[in-house]
């Protein structure tokens, strides 16, 4: 099993990557090295700061990274990315409107 796994593998990342190559691949790969790009800026500041943050940069990278993946879902067609990719912007636009409800209220006299 293992032996043929490695036999069919090489093949499998061929049609993958090479075959099915088009803007489609290319703007999927970059929605999620946007989005996967949060979690380095995060990591960054909370590095900085010496303690877990949040930045506000995170929640936009967020936004931008999961329309660019759900654009991809439409266009590729794939409900698993769709439903999840829907879900999760309506939180991070959801997360953005608290975060400014909040500076609101602290700059309020």
């Amino acid at each position: 099993m293992l032996i043929q796994l490695a036999e069919d593998l090489p093949a499998y990342f061929y049609d993958v990557f090479v075959t099915r190559f088009d803007f489609w691949l290319v703007f999927g790969i970059g929605a999620q090295l946007v989005f996967g790009s949060r979690f380095i800026l995060q990591w960054i500041a909370s590095e900085r700061a010496g303690r877990s943050v949040m930045p506000l940069s995170f929640w936009f990278l967020s936004i931008l990274g999961g329309l660019m993946t759900l654009v991809y879902g439409f266009v590729r067609r794939e409900p698993v990315i769709i439903i999840g990719q829907g879900l999760s912007t309506v939180i991070y636009l959801r997360n953005l409107a608290l975060i400014f409800r909040e500076r609101r209220r602290r700059t309020a006299p």
